[in-house]
This record gives structure tokens, C-alpha cells and sequence, in this order.
């Protein structure tokens, strides 16, 4: 299974490279951050920009640009310059990434309980009000745009803060700004309390579809020879959900999880962007509007390797759920 998870992360390098190049050749393209300087008033100096195009390597053509880039990624794990000088790329990652990640696996966790919960009562009561419920509540948490959801939510914690008078609801920020005066127990309330409107919003719009495929999985499993023939056998209700039906129909669910990791990052663009949240969305939102290639680069190489690793946790899930699949 080791040699499997090795195999499959070595496979992943091949596609992060040639996004990487396709992002490059895009970003590049699509406008040079030096006519920025230009077209103030009054314009920076020439030898100015001259010299700030000199570092970011834009006086380079293409191809040598993009070879230097990955070279020294590859050589000394540099992610290059970033337009604005006083910016480590390296080093805002790996902080916006833990603000990012918290969200999204809490989201990810929630959203996973709630579809498994809903899909499988749907399924067990099919056709009855609970399942009509069910359904009414997916589909209208599918309707809803994300931005949207998230505005709501944020409208009601400050409209609810307001007519209380209260600190309830958090809705700026991940932190507080005086964050780290607190103590250890201080702290986790406080990012915990920033958490819970962002949470929310991510884990609706993830939950809705996820609980539909755990219906249908649940269903098909339900109706299947080997359930038949547990029940047939004198087994308990219980022990036939749990053990037989639900452990096999998790693995669509599992496998909707992992290819949906990548729309749950671009989820989390738009609710860290209404929530102010400085995570991964906001950087890759504020590299976009710099031009910063490299950053926008170092964003896309962490987050695909992010998504090839849930990817990789999903197929090793699939032999514990299923003991008839092994890795060789």
C-alpha cells in the first residue's frame, strides 16, 4: 500500500508540472505588472521600472523564465520574486494555507456527516416526508450561489450582534487582531468563534450534493443480492446497515469527496474573500490583481498538491471500506 501511495504521488509531479506551465503561459500573458508603474501619475522613473523588471526576470523571454522558475523551485525550493518586494511567497503560503486548511477540513468533515446522516435516512425512508425534506433542503442548498450564502450568513451574525448588543457571530477576519496577547485556551475559542459563519457556508454548499450521491449509493446497495441475503440469514437491522450497506455505499461518497476537493478550495476563494479571511482565496485573489505570476504559481503548485494527496487518502480508504480491494 506504501509503494502504492509512492507510485501515485511520483504520477502527481508529471500533471503539477504541466499545470504550472499552463498557468505561467496564461498569467504571463494575460498583462505585464510593470505597466502598473507606468500608468501612474506621475509615472515611475524608467530606470525604475527597468530595474523591477530586471528582478522578476521579465526582460528574460518566455521559455527561460519559466525554466529559471522551476529550476530554482526544484534546486532550493524558491517560488521566486513577488512583485511586491517585501513579500516571501514561500512563507505566506505556509501560513495562509493552515487558515485555509482548518476551514476546509472542518467543512469537509461537517458536510461528510451531515450527507452520510441524510442519505442514509432518505434511503432507508424512501418516499416518505423525511425523505422529501431531505431532498427539498439538498436541492435548495444547491440553488443557492455560494457568494450569496455566504453574504446571508454574514448579514444575519451582524444584524443578530446588533439587536442583541453582543460579540456573538464573528464575521471579519480569522482572528483577532490582538490574537496573540491571548493564552493557549484563549486562542482556540477565539479562531474557533471566527470559524463558525464560514463553516457553515462551505459546508452547505458542499453538503447538498454529496448527500444526494449518498442516497443513491445507499439505495442501490439496498436493493442488492448480498444485503438481501444477510437480512435472509437473521442478522440484525443495525448490524446489516452498518457492516454490509452503508460501509460499501461510502465509497462513492468517497470518491465524489476526493474529485471534489479542488471545487472546495475555489469555494473557499469566495468565503474567505466575503469573510476577509486571509487564507489561500484572498492570496491567490490579491496575486491575480498584482500580476504576480509567481505567486499565483506557488498557490496553484500548493493547492494541487493538496488535491493529489486527498486524492491518494481516498484510494487507500477504499481497501478499508471494501476488503476485497488491495494495492499490489
Amino acid at each position: 500500500m506504501i509503494a502504492y501511495a509512492v507510485r501515485r504521488l511520483l504520477i502527481g509531479i508529471p500533471v503539477l508540472i504541466a499545470a504550472s506551465l499552463f498557468v505561467f503561459i496564461v498569467a504571463s500573458l494575460s498583462g505585464n505588472p510593470i505597466d502598473d508603474m507606468e500608468a501612474r501619475n506621475p509615472p515611475v522613473p524608467l530606470e525604475t521600472r527597468l530595474s523591477e523588471a530586471h528582478r522578476l526576470g521579465l526582460d528574460k523571454p518566455l521559455h527561460e523564465r519559466y525554466i529559471s522558475w522551476l529550476g530554482n523551485l526544484v534546486l532550493h525550493g524558491d517560488f521566486g520574486q513577488s512583485t511586491e518586494r517585501t513579500l516571501n511567497i514561500g512563507d505566506q503560503l505556509g501560513d495562509r494555507l493552515w487558515v485555509t486548511l482548518r476551514l476546509v477540513f472542518v467543512a469537509m468533515l461537517l458536510a461528510v456527516l451531515l450527507a452520510v446522516i441524510s442519505g442514509v435516512i432518505s434511503a432507508v425512508r424512501q418516499y416518505s416526508k423525511v425523505d422529501y425534506g431531505f431532498t427539498f433542503a439538498g436541492f435548495l442548498a444547491l440553488s443557492i450561489p455560494s457568494f450569496w450564502l455566504a453574504l446571508l450568513l454574514k448579514e444575519a451574525g451582524i444584524f443578530y450582534n446588533q439587536s442583541t448588543g453582543t460579540q456573538t457571530f464573528y464575521t471579519l477576519g480569522d482572528k483577532d487582531y490582538n490574537h496573540d496577547t491571548f493564552d493557549t485556551w484563549g486562542k482556540i475559542t477565539d479562531i474557533a468563534g471566527h470559524m463558525v459563519l464560514p463553516t457553515i457556508a462551505l459546508t452547505l454548499i458542499t453538503y447538498a450534493a454529496w448527500s444526494r450521491y449518498q442516497r443513491s449509493a445507499m439505495l442501490e446497495v439496498l436493493n442488492s443480492d448480498y444485503v438481501r441475503l444477510a437480512r435472509a440469514k437473521g442478522l440484525r437491522s443495525r448490524q446489516v446497515m452498518i457492516r454490509h450497506a452503508l460501509r460499501t455505499a461510502l465509497i462513492p461518497l468517497t470518491t465524489i469527496t476526493a474529485v471534489d476537493i479542488g471545487a472546495i478550495f475555489g469555494g473557499a476563494v469566495i468565503t474567505e474573500t466575503v469573510f476577509n479571511w486571509a487564507g489561500m482565496g484572498t492570496y491567490l485573489l490579491e496575486s491575480v490583481i498584482r500580476r504576480d505570476v509567481n505567486s499565483i504559481l506557488g498557490w496553484l503548485l500548493v493547492s494541487g498538491l493538496v488535491v493529489i494527496l486527498f486524492n491518494i487518502i481516498a484510494d487507500l480508504l477504499y481497501a478499508v471500506l471494501d476488503p476485497r480491494i488491495r494495492y499490489e
